[in-house]
Parts: structure tokens; C-alpha cells; sequence
């Protein structure tokens, strides 16, 4: 039997309007720079899906890091980015010891995003772990990416809250050494736990997706529907979170927007498309209409 969930506020466009998103006021460096760095030669499409839809949802200059031998391919899948490629291991996940080669970007940029489409849990881990203590700006940390987290919450600290977590079930039940059946009794009630233990902003998605905020407030986002239950899905929703930060969200804020910007989207294409079978590609060009509904 599920445990009572918290009490949490349920994101709803009225709720959106009274906690507007920060406007641009120049050129794409006032709208802020994004890094997304992640992929490996198996599962490279996990880069582009949330390298796309940062940009849809407002962010003004993107760069890439991915493995070098897929390098070329990116820069031509998105011609807006700077795409920089960085050693690989045999298998073609990035080696940890290429964090080094990406704090030049990471420093300047006004977001960092880590972990879509990576492999390999050690060589992960061992990327985040060199570059978080490098980090000012705020950050997402996605799939593997949450492999230091795993291993020690703490990790985070130093960032004093700049930090959005966005693990779908399995990977939250991971982070907390929990099975997912315990979990699946207390989403809710989990999300706030990793909140809490890690300082940061957890954007856990599912079927009901929640927010939670390192101070205990929650959020409920009920948009959506099966379709989202996709391959891709949750990278475009990790690259909307790390889109709204580049443009100067705070994380709870990006995290909340973020998951109704995801679930609306899918609720117009299954309007367009039909309830299932609609692709994660065709998300991110639903985010700026999305935007233009809660606007109006």
C-alpha cells in the first residue's frame, strides 16, 4: 500500500504565471551559456535530444563536450553548438581524466548539464567528482551523472543548492540505496529525502512527477501521459532543467517549469500524433509553444 505523500503545491499555468521565468534583455550571452557534456559512441542521440531543448527553452549559447570519435557527427546533428571532443575508452565512454579538458568551458558557462548518454559508472564518477570542485555555476546532473551522488551526497555541498538532480525512478531508488518497490510506496517522501541529503533540487519524473527542494517544499506535476514513457524522454527534460538555469532560474524553479514544459509537450502530441508513438526528438520544438501557452 502506498504511504500518504507529502503536501505539495500542484504545478498548474496559474501557478507557472505567478513565478515567471528571468527574460532576456540582449543578445545570446545575456540569455546564458549552456555545457551539456555526455554521450558515448552507443547512445550519442542522448546529447542531441538535451542539447536541443535547452536551446528551445531559452538558453542563448550552447557548447558540447562528447567523445572524440563522435565529435563530427554532433557538430553537424547541431550547428548552433561549439562541439569539443574529448578521449574516450576503448568501449567509447568518456574517460574521467577528460574533465580537465572541459574546465575552461565549464567555468565560463552559466550552466553545466552531465550525464546524458553516458556509459561506463566508474569513468563517470570519476568526471563528476574532478569536476565539481571546479564548478560555480549551477548544474544538472542526469543518469550515470548521478553516480557521485550515489557514492556520497556531500559531493554537492560546496554548491550551496546551484545543483537540479533529474532521476527517474530506478535511478533515484539507486542514488538512495532503496529497492524500487520501496520507493514506488513513497515517491514523494523519496525525492525529499535525496533532496535533503545531497542540498540540491530533485526533479523526479514518472507518471506523477515531483520537485523537491533541499528546504522540504514539494511540488506535484500530473501533465504528461504514457506517450513520455519514451526512449530520449528524460534527456529532453534534463536539457529543459539546464536550459531554464542558463537563462537565470533558480533550480527549484527551473525543475518545476521543466517538468510541466516536458509533460505539456507530450500532452500536445498525443493530441496531434495519438497517445503513443510520438519520438523524444519531436519534444523539444513543442517547449517554445508550451512557453507561448503559459504566457498567454
Amino acid at each position: 500500500m502506498s504511504r500518504p505523500q507529502p503536501d505539495a503545491t500542484l504545478v498548474t499555468p496559474p501557478v507557472l504565471r505567478r513565478w515567471r521565468l528571468p527574460e532576456p534583455t540582449g543578445g545570446k550571452e545575456s540569455r546564458g551559456s549552456i555545457l551539456v557534456v555526455g554521450g558515448s559512441t552507443e547512445t550519442l542521440g542522448a546529447v542531441t535530444l538535451a542539447a536541443e531543448a535547452a536551446l528551445r527553452s531559452g538558453a542563448g549559447k550552447l557548447q558540447v563536450v562528447v567523445p572524440s570519435k563522435v565529435a563530427p557527427h554532433v557538430s553537424i546533428a547541431l550547428p548552433e553548438a561549439l562541439v569539443r571532443g574529448v578521449p574516450s575508452t576503448e568501449e567509447g565512454a568518456i574517460r574521467a581524466s577528460s574533465a580537465e579538458l572541459v574546465l575552461d568551458l565549464a567555468r565560463k558557462a552559466s550552466a553545466v548539464l552531465v550525464g546524458p548518454g553516458m556509459a561506463d559508472e566508474a569513468e563517470t564518477r570519476g568526471f563528476v567528482e574532478a569536476l565539481l570542485p571546479e564548478l560555480e555555476a549551477a548544474v544538472v546532473l542526469d543518469a550515470l551523472g548521478l553516480a557521485a551522488v550515489t557514492a556520497d551526497p556531500s559531493c554537492l555541498h560546496h554548491l550551496a543548492g546551484r545543483v537540479v538532480l533529474t532521476p527517474n525512478p530506478t535511478e533515484l531508488a539507486i542514488a538512495l540505496h532503496v529497492s524500487p518497490d520501496e520507493l514506488e510506496d513513497d515517491p514523494a517522501g523519496s525525492a525529499l529525502r535525496l533532496a535533503e541529503q545531497a542540498h540540491a533540487t530533485v526533479g523526479l519524473g514518472g507518471a506523477t512527477s515531483w520537485v523537491a527542494a533541499p528546504d522540504g517544499r514539494l511540488w506535484e506535476d500530473e501533465s504528461g501521459g504514457a506517450g513520455l514513457g519514451v526512449s530520449g524522454s528524460g534527456d529532453v527534460r534534463a536539457g529543459i532543467t539546464a536550459g531554464l538555469l542558463a537563462r537565470g532560474a533558480e533550480p527549484e524553479q527551473a525543475a518545476v517549469w521543466a517538468s510541466y514544459l516536458h509533460g505539456r509537450a507530450g500532452e500536445r502530441l498525443a493530441a496531434t500524433v495519438g497517445r503513443l508513438g510520438f519520438l523524444a526528438r519531436e519534444l523539444p520544438p513543442q517547449v517554445p509553444r508550451v512557453l507561448a501557452e503559459v504566457d498567454l
